[in-house]
């Protein structure tokens, strides 16, 4: 029952503590920009309203709101470590065939 129990508060705490991290953030975004670009780009300062808008947006640009899929250079690095698990368990002729494969992909003959 207690572990059940903390799951449900987790559960509705999520959302309260996601919207305190967006707020904290913003004001780490308001403070950088307004330390950093208005004396180096000649920049407008930013409210901290404009700050919390602008990680939104820069969220919706550049990141993904998808779940269980992990960051971008930990899936790169997942796929590489399992090529080169991959790679150790051939034996000379496949990696032989692998190298011609991939210079005949690439243009190089």
């Amino acid at each position: 029952m207690t572990t059940k129990h903390n799951r449900r508060a987790y559960f509705f705490l999520f959302p309260l503590f996601a919207v305190v991290a967006v707020l904290v953030l913003g004001a780490a975004v308001m403070w950088l920009w307004n330390a950093i670009l208005p004396s180096l780009l000649g920049t407008a300062f930013i409210s901290y309203w404009q700050a919390v808008g602008l990680l939104i947006l820069c969220r919706l640009l550049f990141g993904n709101f998808s779940r269980g899929k992990g960051a971008p250079w930990a899936q790169h690095a997942q796929k590489k470590a399992a090529f080169r698990e991959k790679w150790l368990h051939m034996n000379d002729e496949e990696r032989a065939r692998l190298r011609e494969e991939w210079r005949k992909r690439c243009g190089k003959n």
